[in-house]
């Protein structure tokens, strides 16, 4: 890796940490964690087939292809975080496919945890971030509304976003593909912020169980949100 590369990367990491949830999830390198949980226990919400799949198949040829990435790029960097929220420290020939791979990696490894068997927690936001949240939108219902249409209407593949945004306010988002909030330069200024939660709106991620019903899909995962690591990650994204 040439100097140049080095300094963007070395830089681009620091940015990431301050951008990162940093409390609400493990720190994320080349490798896949385990779920945290079976996959059969977010039924009959989500069904193990679809976990399986989804965890075993898709999640790990992110994982495999950012490497293969990564190493014919020549860079050494191993924080993916760091990649995809600056993307110019990888060489043009390798950057769709990190940003790709490496969304597809981060934004996983974010999902499973933003998920618990339903019934292992809170049913809702609760706290501050409860709070938060009726006062941004109105109430938990027209917040959870908003939130779906961003899902429903997102065209094609992508997903569904709860940002911090950089003056510490709420924000519904949503992006295509594997891009996510922390992207700059490539999601638009206003839609930056911190994910502390979002939801996967690729078929692979619904339609054995739920088919073209997309909405429906939605309405039942609602009952596995993880609102404990939801309030983790506001209350970091806020720190």
């Amino acid at each position: 890796m040439n100097r140049r590369i080095f300094l963007t990367t070395t830089a681009s990491t620091a940015a990431a940490s301050l951008l990162v949830p940093a409390s609400s999830h493990a720190a994320i390198d080349l490798s896949q964690a385990a779920l945290p949980y079976a996959p059969e226990a977010l039924e009959p919400h989500i069904d193990a087939v679809t976990m399986g799949i989804h965890h075993g198949k898709h999640h790990a040829a992110y994982v495999k292809n950012l490497g293969d990435a990564l190493k014919a790029a020549s860079v050494t960097q191993t924080d993916p975080l760091a990649l995809i929220s600056d993307l110019s420290a990888v060489p043009e020939a390798q950057r769709m496919l990190v940003r790709n791979n490496g969304g597809g990696h981060v934004n996983h490894t974010w999902f499973w945890n933003w998920m618990a068997p339903a019934g292992s927690g809170p049913k809702g936001p609760e706290g501050k971030l409860g709070e938060a949240i009726q006062s941004t939108f109105g109430s938990i219902d027209d917040f959870k509304k908003l939130f779906g249409e961003a899902g429903t209407k997102r065209f094609g593949s992508g997903w569904a976003w709860l940002i911090v945004t950089k003056d510490d306010k709420l924000k519904v988002t949503s992006t295509p593909n594997q891009d996510n909030p922390l992207m700059k330069g490539i999601v638009a200024d206003e839609d930056l912020g911190t994910p502390i939660l979002g939801l996967d709106v690729w078929e692979h991620a619904y339609y054995l169980k739920y088919q073209n019903k997309r909405p429906d899909y939605i309405a039942a995962w609602w009952n596995v949100v993880n609102w404990s690591q939801v309030a983790k990650g506001f209350e970091a994204a806020k720190a």
